[in-house]
């Protein structure tokens, strides 16, 4: 698997969240070491609209329980349905409410905890399990597999509650690409086959499901951004095993963000798309664990210092291209690269 895939899946299960200025989103327990951005801070996302709770019940959406509640109901043709409203899925809101205005945006969570939050933002906020009286135009699906017991059937619910008119877009991993050892990966690369693994069998039966219902599927590259994604895990941890060239592939929040939008806007069908940032073709210095820390310390965005990566042997890693996703869908990131978001690219 990616190995930025791999750090952040398990970031929450081994590590504490740690102490971040108020400009930030992450948690502050007390006893977590500051590990503190101290420039190039991502602004908050403002506010969009202020719904009051029950604007969610009156377009035909129960926050509390699964069962749809009586209302206007009234669909437009932009309305989206996000399900898995968190980093990414807020990113996707907050540009699709800007490019459509006057449209629904509705959000379904596995719990309450954020919805008001989420209701800041002008998302409509309600359970897994709920449901709105009509189809969504448009649904994305950004809920990851580790809250769910059935996440193929997460899919196929979520397959259910778009009309076919718009998009309906997966958001996948590049870890299901079939190549290694340094070796290109491209669009047209084989996936990984069932049985090769559980937590790859989990996403290729998903990705199933929405080609199945002629959706399509982003398989996206490590995401981050300044206090999020494998290096933020790294300098948590300060050393690590792992040899220091291992290539990573990358994508910031936003260029993710904003290359789903441009895949719904779209209306592709049954169709799989390769989200990353190219860098490991940029130069010939690959994008590698080490340049990336290296970056990193030299940034002087950070409160400490990455000490380094002490392992010899393991796989390579894999250089991702997507030069057919950009050509068709004419989108291009924001970040080409890791380091140059941080301002530190030669």
């Amino acid at each position: 698997m990616d190995v930025a895939v791999a750090a952040a899946a398990v970031v929450p299960a081994r590590t504490p969240a740690l102490r971040l200025p108020a400009s930030t989103t992450a948690s502050r327990p007390s006893s977590a070491r500051p590990l503190t951005p101290t420039a190039g801070r991502p602004a908050r996302v403002l506010s969009l609209a202020r719904r009051a709770p029950i604007a969610a019940a009156s377009l035909g959406v129960s926050q509390d329980t699964g069962v749809a509640m009586p209302g206007a109901n009234i669909v437009t043709q932009n309305d989206l349905l996000i399900v898995g409203p968190g980093v990414l899925g807020r990113l996707v809101a907050k540009k699709w409410l800007k490019e459509h205005p006057g449209c629904k945006v509705y959000g379904q969570t596995a719990s309450t905890d954020h919805h008001s939050e989420l209701t800041d933002i002008g998302i409509i906020p309600s359970l897994k399990g709920s449901t709105i009286s009509q189809k969504a135009p448009y649904v994305i699906f950004c809920a990851p597999p580790s809250r769910s017991d059935d996440y193929p059937g997460d899919l196929r619910v979520a397959a259910s509650n778009w009309s076919g008119e718009g998009s309906f877009l997966f958001t996948s991993s590049t870890a299901l690409y079939d190549c290694s050892d340094n070796r290109l990966c491209n669009e047209d690369c084989p996936s990984i086959p069932v049985g090769r693994g559980p937590r790859t069998d989990v996403l290729l039966r998903a990705e199933n499901v929405v080609l199945e219902a002629e959706g399509c599927v982003l398989r996206l590259a490590g995401l981050y951004k300044i206090d999020r994604g494998a290096h933020y895990f790294w300098l948590r941890k300060g050393t690590l095993d792992s040899r220091p060239d291992h290539i990573i592939n990358q994508i910031h929040y936003e260029d993710a963000a904003s290359l789903a939008i441009a895949i719904m806007k779209k209306r592709p069908r049954g169709r799989i798309f390769l989200g990353c940032d190219n860098k490991p073709l940029s130069r010939l210095v690959l994008s590698c664990l080490q340049e990336i820390m290296d970056a990193v310390n030299k940034s002087g965005k950070f409160d400490t210092e990455f000490q380094g990566f002490t392992g010899t042997n393991g796989p390579s890693g894999k250089r991702m291209e997507n030069s057919k996703t950009r050509a068709d869908i004419g989108w291009e990131p924001q970040y080409p690269s890791f380091t140059e978001f941080l301002g530190v690219d030669s």
